[in-house]
């Protein structure tokens, strides 16, 4: 069976040519597509990405920038049986596919399945972050959410409704698990390589701002929004511990707070207020093995249990609506997708 890749992007130049020729090697032992799914980008993404055989597909107004709308953008343009997700910054292994559409047919109540993303920047604090942490979905075996993207069953997604809502800038992938997991499908993840990641390169603490100012970080609170009322809004708060992370910072703020209102000493309270900041980022440092990373992860608290209820209040449209999109390119007459730039152009 053929497979639709569908390859988010958003200013993605510098790697974009790439990852095209990653996907359209990958296909040559199954057949099928290349969508270039693309948010808006205001550098050469487009451009070099019209010169191989894919299919270009970007939003148009009102459709706004998300983390959830591209996936959903290129599975509307898609339209074979097995759909892969990376993004614009990845290589995909050559051999993956092959396994993985061999693993779902082994095993028809798999929904996906994904592989090990091997991040080739680890300068990055929040990358770095990342690799160390051991959570359930970073493991090999039954997983909650294929994130990094993976192979998809095209039927499993039409029994859920869509394929990720447009109105998250995060944890798309979680909420796309939870809704196929509640289906009665399952995902998992095979001890090979899936991709690649080629992530940002910038600061730490520039990338946290610029999370902000993406909306990215407001993911958690708009997935909070999207749950209400369906019937595993409960399940998802036991299976996202960082809800109790944020809680906790909550409560930690708050009683900052009360020294600061109570104590009538204003320099006593600025003190211990500071006195626990320190004594929380030593603490992170002596389990994260530095003091770097412990500051960082505390900085990051603050950051994402800021955004949790900015998030949450956010409007939201019908996530099974059309995504408003303009089609900029296409293979020509018979050029198959799995062929190459035509021959002069370069990236």
């Amino acid at each position: 069976m053929t497979i639709s890749i569908i390859i988010k992007t958003l200013n993605e130049e510098k790697r974009i040519a790439a990852t095209v020729e990653s996907a359209l090697a990958a296909l040559q032992d199954t057949g099928g597509e290349v969508i270039i799914a693309d948010s808006g980008s205001c550098d050469r993404t487009v451009e070099i990405a019209s010169q191989y055989p894919v299919i270009i597909a970007q939003i148009a107004p009102p459709a706004r920038p998300s983390c959830g709308i591209g996936p959903q953008l290129g599975f509307q343009h898609s339209r074979h049986d097995y759909v892969c997700l990376i993004d614009g910054d990845m290589l995909l292994d050559a051999a993956f596919l092959k396994d993985a559409v061999r693993f779902l047919a082994d095993h028809p109540t798999m929904a996906g399945v994904t592989g090990h993303v091997e991040e080739m920047h680890i300068s990055n604090l929040e990358f770095a972050r990342r690799v160390s942490r051991n959570a359930p979905e970073n493991r090999t075996g039954p997983i909650d959410r294929m994130n990094g993207g993976g192979l998809y069953r095209r039927s499993a997604i039409e029994d859920v409704g869509y394929l990720s809502d447009r109105n998250l800038h995060g944890y798309e992938e979680f909420d796309l698990g939870i809704r196929l997991r509640s289906a009665g499908w399952r995902l998992y993840r095979l001890d090979r390589r899936f991709v690649q990641h080629f992530g940002h390169t910038v600061n730490s603490y520039r990338l946290l701002v610029r999370r902000w100012k993406t909306k990215y970080l407001y993911g958690i609170g708009e997935l909070l929004r999207a749950s209400l009322g369906k019937p595993y809004f409960f399940q998802l708060l036991q299976e996202l511990p960082e809800l109790k992370l944020w809680g906790l910072v909550y409560l930690w703020w708050l009683a900052c707070l009360g020294l600061i209102l109570l104590l009538p000493d204003t320099l006593l309270a600025l003190a211990a207020v500071c006195a626990s900041f320190a004594v929380a980022v030593l603490a992170v440092s002596f389990r994260k093995g530095g003091l770097s990373m412990g500051l960082y992860t505390v900085v990051a608290w603050f950051f994402h249990a800021a955004a949790l209820p900015v998030g949450f209040l956010r409007s939201r449209r019908l996530p099974a609506e059309p995504i408003e999109s303009t089609i900029l390119g296409k293979p020509s007459l018979g050029e198959s997708s799995l062929g190459e730039p035509a021959l002069g152009k370069t990236a």
